[in-house]
C-alpha cells in the first residue's frame, strides 16, 4: 500500500534477503508441496544470476518495508491461500520443522 500511495516509482525488490540456492528454495518447496516429489537438476544457463539475494535497501529507505515471515513460514502459507483460491481446499497447509533461521 505504501507503495501504491507513495511519491515514489520505478522497480522496488520486496524479496527475502537472505541468500540460498536453487537447490535450497528446491528442497523447501518439495517439502511443502509434496515430500515425494522429485527433484531435477538442469544445466544452468548462461544467464543464470549467481547470486539469489535481493537488494531490498530501496524499499527499506524509501518505504520502511522489510520481510517479517521467512520463506520456510511463507511459503505454506502462501500454498494454503492459494489452494482455498483455487480449489476452494480448505486443508491447512502442513508446516516444515526444519529450522526456521533460514531464509
Amino acid at each position: 500500500m505504501r507503495l501504491m500511495e507513495g511519491e515514489h516509482v520505478g522497480p522496488f525488490n520486496l524479496g527475502n534477503p537472505g541468500e540460498f540456492t536453487m537447490l535450497e528454495l528446491a528442497e523447501v518447496v518439495q517439502e511443502t508441496i509434496d515430500p515425494n516429489a522429485k527433484i531435477e537438476f538442469r544445466p544452468n544457463t548462461e544467464d543464470d544470476p549467481h547470486k539469489r539475494k535481493p537488494d531490498i535497501s530501496r524499499a527499506k529507505e524509501l518505504l520502511g518495508w522489510q520481510p517479517k515471515v521467512s520463506l520456510r513460514k511463507g511459503l505454506p502459507l502462501m500454498v494454503s491461500d492459494f489452494r482455498q483460491r483455487i480449489f476452494g481446499d480448505h486443508k491447512v497447509s502442513t508446516t516444515t520443522t526444519t529450522n526456521d533461521s533460514s531464509s
